[in-house]
Order: structure tokens, then C-alpha cells, then sequence
């Protein structure tokens, strides 16, 4: 009786260690990927011509291929273990999706119209719609399923644009088309400084109306707050921005490829590369086993200032280059 005692005891002794290798092997994030050697292999063997937005549309769809396919797949909407107790991976796969829907958006409403007048493109208004879906939802339709069919939209019209006999399907890579999707990254990316600095709390002023006297709002809110990360959330906090720039870091390098003349012209290409060194530094090896919460100047490092730090740079170039893209 001991003896079968101790085999069963030994028995779920290895399945809690194998399910810990298998949730750490899961958790290892998608090595970074060269974006225009990828569209020219992908060119290649597909017979396609490497047209203007081909870099940038063939880098989301492969960053969403790299969101549903690395190592475990899709877990956001795990129901079992491990996977169901993992929390830092499914953050950054949030953070992926988020700049993914962003870009695909503008991929419908700016980047493949030639005006506000224009028809959208096929494609592309079944594509974008499928990225919609909460990215916890499980049963049917499932969350890796519905991105896989906007995914196929997409390369759809990855395909028609390259072709050069179609000529309803077109990549325009114009500076008010950028500027349009920049203005969403920077939300996401100040969004997500807040969020990291708040780490270690701020009693911040409350500057919603500021810059405008007449400005009003719907109801009354305090003059100033204590706003403070949860301790429970920090860790999920900082690999959804992980996550995020790694996406943003990708599509930034496509843009530069696409842009490239447009950006010349504007004298703004030295600001795009300046956002890519710094998105670059937030993918450096986190060496810590754990993402510490230590105070500002304290003894122990804080991982989400770091990063915050990374992520206000990078937006302040994003803005830098908006205004750029603005002038004549």
C-alpha cells in the first residue's frame, strides 16, 4: 500500500515538473525576424513582384502567424493546464494583437485608399473585422480561428496587390496615410507608459481639459488621484508592452522599406530610425526570473520604469515624426 502510495505520489511529482518545463518553454518569446529578407523570400516563392506595401503587409501577416503558431500556440484562451495558469505570455500575445488590430485598421481605412471618397477594399473589410473578437474567447468561433481567417484575407490581398494586371488593388504609401497610423501607435504607446510608470503609484493632476478654456466634460472628476498598478497586474503590465513593441518594432522596420521616399522627402527618416533603436531596446534579455516592482531609486530594480522609460522615448518620436509627416 505504501509503495503504490508513493508511485502516485512520485507520478503527479513528474507531472507538475513536466508541465513547468512545458509552461517555461511556452513562455520564451518569438525571436525578432528581419522583415524585408522575409518579403523577398516570401516574394520569391509565392512568383509575386515585391511591390510598394508588400514589406509591410507581408510583415502582418507574418507577425500574426508568429502570434498563432510559436511555440504552443495560441494561449490567451487556454482552458487547460498549463497554459491555463500561465499570465505572462498571454499578456504579450494582448500587446501583439493590439498593434496588429491598429495597423490592420489603417491597412482598411488609409493605406489602400487613394481618398476618403474611395470604395475600401474587399479584402481587407472582411479582414480587419476578424481581429475583433475578444482574445479570450474559446468556444466557437474561437479567437486563433477568426485571426487565421482575417490573416488569409490578407493574403488575399497581399496577392492582388502584387499583381500588376489589378489595378483596383493598391498599397498608397503617402505621409498622411503614415500619419494617420502613427496617431494610433501613439495612443497605444502612451497608454502603455502610463500604465508601467504607475508601477511604483503617482498622485497625478488631473489635465483632461487642459489647453482649452471652454472645454467641458460629462461629469466631475477629482483635481488629482493616486493611481497605482496593482502588484498582481505589474508582470502582465510589463510583457503586454513586450509584446507591443515587438509587434511595432517589426512594422516600424516594414514602414521604413515601404516609406522610404516619402520619408526622404520629409527629412524624417533619421526620426523613424531613431523609434526603431529605442523599440529595440525594450526586446533586450530580461535576466531577472521575476519582474521586480522596486522604488524609484531604490535598491531593487524596477523592470516597469526601465521599460517606461524605453516606451516615452520611443513615443516622443513617434510625435516628433507625426509633425514632420504634417509639414509641406
Amino acid at each position: 500500500m505504501g509503495n503504490h502510495t508513493g508511485k502516485i505520489i512520485s507520478g503527479i511529482i513528474a507531472v507538475i515538473l513536466l508541465g513547468y518545463v512545458i509552461a517555461v518553454y511556452w513562455s520564451v518569446e518569438p525571436e525578432q525576424f528581419d522583415v524585408v529578407a522575409a518579403a523577398k523570400a516570401d516574394a520569391q516563392t509565392n512568383g509575386n513582384t515585391l511591390v510598394t506595401g508588400y514589406v509591410t503587409t507581408h510583415t502582418l501577416i507574418k507577425v500574426t502567424d508568429t502570434l498563432l503558431n510559436k511555440p504552443g500556440g495560441y494561449l490567451s484562451n487556454d482552458m487547460m493546464p498549463p497554459s491555463v495558469m500561465m499570465d505572462n505570455m498571454p499578456a504579450w500575445e494582448y500587446g501583439v494583437l493590439e498593434m496588429t488590430r491598429d495597423l490592420t485598421l489603417s491597412m482598411r481605412k488609409d493605406f489602400s485608399r487613394s481618398q476618403s471618397q474611395s470604395t475600401e477594399h474587399p479584402s481587407l473589410k472582411l479582414a480587419q473585422p476578424q481581429f475583433n473578437i475578444s482574445s479570450t474567447a474559446w468556444m466557437w468561433p474561437s479567437a486563433e480561428g477568426e485571426y487565421q481567417k482575417g490573416n488569409d484575407l490578407l493574403r488575399q490581398y497581399l496577392t492582388q496587390i502584387s499583381d500588376n494586371s489589378n489595378r483596383d488593388s493598391q498599397f498608397y504609401a503617402r505621409a498622411d496615410n503614415l500619419r494617420a497610423w502613427l496617431k494610433e501607435a501613439e495612443k497605444r504607446m502612451g497608454s502603455l507608459s502610463q500604465r508601467l510608470s504607475a508601477s511604483v503609484g503617482q498622485d497625478r493632476l488631473n489635465t483632461d481639459l487642459a489647453g482649452d478654456s471652454a472645454a467641458d466634460q460629462a461629469t466631475m472628476t477629482p483635481s488629482h488621484n493616486m493611481v497605482k498598478t496593482s502588484w498582481w497586474q505589474i508582470d502582465d503590465v510589463f510583457y503586454e508592452a513586450r509584446g507591443a513593441t515587438w509587434a511595432l518594432l517589426h512594422y516600424m522596420k516594414a514602414v521604413e522599406h515601404d516609406f522610404r521616399p516619402v520619408l526622404e522627402k520629409k527629412n524624417a527618416l533619421v526620426s523613424l530610425q531613431q523609434i526603431i533603436r529605442e523599440l529595440e531596446a525594450t526586446q533586450e534579455t530580461v535576466w531577472s526570473p521575476m519582474v521586480l516592482n522596486g522604488s524609484g531609486f531604490g535598491l531593487v530594480a524596477n523592470h516597469s520604469l526601465v521599460m517606461a522609460n524605453y516606451i516615452s522615448r520611443a513615443n516622443a518620436a513617434l510625435i516628433e515624426l507625426s509633425e514632420l509627416l504634417a509639414q509641406g
